[in-house]
């Protein structure tokens, strides 16, 4: 028997079940921004029917709705149990408030301005999870991480007329966003995603419901009551990939990949609200998916080659 017939050993089985894992966390957390951006693209059409406050409710009741259906909490009350309650409670409300404010500027800026400010949350969550969470990205990642902030830099231009006054809400959002993204990691070890999806559904209906009385002012027509729907469906379906991709990988190698989102949102802002892309915009999401191919590309080699 040559070497080139030898079976593989026990380390190299191994490492080839963990880069299994972290390419199906990957399609998982691309899938799951797919459904983010069209969260959004829904979200900012509602906000300008109904408010920003009956948007948030309304997505967080319908979420909670659908999360029920699925996960029946009610014949399965074990669903509830958390070993890290105070944790869940933290990241429940950093989601809910990142979504809350996140609605706010979409409501006044274009999808590609909205998501420019986000794309700071995968610098953040990259840097913070190396003392937070020991898992510390390498010099290459961290390259690619910057070359995909710049081709976004590139797609809205923040620095050409200003940006509007709405801006500070996605800022805020993002720290918030920052928070919930490493609570979800650490999370993912304590309890079974059931659970976390079960709070993340309860956080806004519990935070809101006391002041929507005293704001709504909309009566839903069937177009509007099915986007309501959609914004439930879109988020639920979401966090649960996200959950899903962060118990097979690292916060770190996968926070790159929110990059993708903004193919999405340039696309939709288009089909939605006319939102032309200009030759900057393609130049840039050019960059941006480059960048993202790059790091996929990062995941396939060998130890030889990392």
């Amino acid at each position: 028997m040559t070497d080139d017939t030898l079976p593989p050993t026990a380390a190299e089985t191994a490492e080839a079940g963990a880069r299994r894992k972290r390419l199906i966390a990957i399609g998982l957390i691309c899938a799951a921004f797919v459904c983010f951006s069209l969260l959004d693209t829904t979200a900012k059409w509602l906000s300008t029917r109904i408010g920003v406050i009956e948007t948030t409710w309304v997505r967080y009741i319908s979420s909670f709705f659908i999360v029920s259906l699925l996960l029946n909490p009610w014949r399965n009350p074990r669903i509830a149990e958390t070993r890290r309650p105070w944790l869940q409670a933290f990241r429940s409300i950093a989601l809910f408030t990142a979504t809350m404010l996140n609605f706010f500027a979409l409501k006044y800026l274009q999808l590609a301005e909205a998501i420019t400010i986000v794309f700071l949350q995968p610098m953040l969550v990259a840097l913070l999870a190396g003392p937070i969470l020991g898992e510390w990205v390498g010099p290459r990642r961290l390259i690619a991480i910057g070359i995909g902030f710049f081709g976004v830099i590139l797609v809205t231009k923040p620095g050409m007329g200003g940006i509007h006054w709405a801006a500070a809400f996605s800022f805020a959002g993002v720290g918030a966003y920052v928070a919930y993204a490493l609570l979800t990691r650490i999370l993912a070890d304590e309890d079974p995603p059931e659970t976390t999806m079960f709070y993340s559904a309860a956080a806004g209906i519990i935070c809101l419901s006391p002041v929507v009385p005293f704001t709504w002012h909309a009566v839903p027509d069937l177009k509007i009551f099915a986007l309501m729907l959609l914004t439930g469906f879109w988020g639920a379906l979401g966090h649960w990939l996200l959950i899903l991709a962060n118990r097979h990988a690292p916060a770190a190698i996968l926070a790159p990949f929110i990059y993708t989102q903004i193919i999405w949102m340039s696309l939709l802002g288009y089909l939605v609200f006319d939102d032309v892309p200009d030759r900057w915009t393609l130049i840039g999401g050019g960059i941006v998916t480059l960048s993202g191919l790059y790091l996929l590309h990062r995941e396939r080699v060998t130890k030889k080659t990392a």
